[in-house]
C-alpha cells in the first residue's frame, strides 16, 4: 500500500511541477512545454537524490512553488468551516505546511521515475485553443502519463489570474486530489477535536491509493 501511495503522489508532483514562474497565454502550451521540462529534470538530475539530496529537492522546489495557486488550494483543502475557524496566521501557516509536506513526500519518489513521458491533448480547433488566450478564466487540460509499463489519464483544472495560469485542482486516474486532501483534512481535524493548531502540526499529505503502480 505504501508503495502505491508513493507512486500516486509522484504523479501529482510530476504534474504540479509542470508550471514555471513566467506566464504563458495558451494554457495547453503552458502545461505541455513545462511538463517536458520537468521530464528532462527527472531524467538528467535524478542521480542528485543520492549525491546531493538538498540540491535535488531545491531543483524540485524551484519549479514546484510558483506553479500552483497554493492560497486557493489550501483554502479549499481546509474547507469553509475550518478555514473560517482558523486565524489568518494559521491559514498562512497551512500554506507553508501543505507545500513542504508535498515536497518532502515526493522528492524520494521522483528519483525512481526518470523514464516517464507525458503527452498533452491539444484542441483540434484552433479557435478553441486561442479563445483561452483572450477571455476564458477556467480551463481543463488533459494529459497522459506513460511510465513505460502503464498509462494514466490526468486532468488539470486551471484558473487564470493576474499572475497567469495556475493549477487549482488535479484529477489523476479518476481520483480528485482536491477532494481527497479536503477529506483528509476534515478527518484529521475531527480526530484533533477541531483544534486547528493541532491539525496543522499533524498534517501529512497523503493522496491515497489510485491503483497506480
Amino acid at each position: 500500500m505504501l508503495h502505491s501511495h508513493k507512486n500516486y503522489l509522484f504523479v501529482f508532483l510530476l504534474i504540479l511541477t509542470s508550471l514555471p514562474i513566467k506566464s504563458e497565454q495558451n494554457p495547453f502550451l503552458f502545461i505541455d512545454n513545462n511538463a517536458q521540462d520537468m521530464v528532462k529534470v527527472l531524467t538528467n538530475e535524478s542521480s542528485l537524490f543520492d549525491t546531493n539530496r538538498k540540491l535535488y529537492e531545491q531543483k524540485i522546489k524551484d519549479i514546484f512553488e510558483p506553479m500552483i495557486d497554493f492560497r486557493r488550494v489550501a483554502a479549499s483543502v481546509m474547507g469553509k468551516k475550518y478555514y473560517l475557524m482558523a486565524s489568518q496566521e494559521q491559514r498562512n501557516e497551512f500554506i507553508l505546511i501543505f507545500k513542504d509536506s508535498l515536497l518532502e513526500t515526493y522528492a524520494e519518489t521522483l528519483a525512481q521515475w526518470g523514464e516517464s513521458t507525458i503527452s498533452t491533448d491539444f484542441p483540434t480547433d484552433d479557435f478553441l485553443s486561442k479563445k483561452f488566450e483572450n477571455y476564458e478564466k477556467n480551463i481543463e487540460v488533459k494529459q497522459t502519463l506513460d511510465t513505460g509499463t502503464s498509462k494514466y489519464p490526468i486532468s488539470y483544472k486551471l484558473r487564470k489570474s493576474d499572475n497567469g495560469w495556475k493549477i487549482v485542482n488535479i484529477v489523476i486516474n479518476g481520483v480528485n486530489l482536491g477532494l481527497t486532501f479536503r477529506n483528509q483534512f476534515q478527518a484529521l481535524a475531527v480526530s484533533q477535536n477541531e483544534n486547528i493548531e493541532a491539525t496543522l502540526i499533524n498534517w501529512v499529505s497523503d493522496a491515497g491509493d489510485a491503483g497506480i503502480s
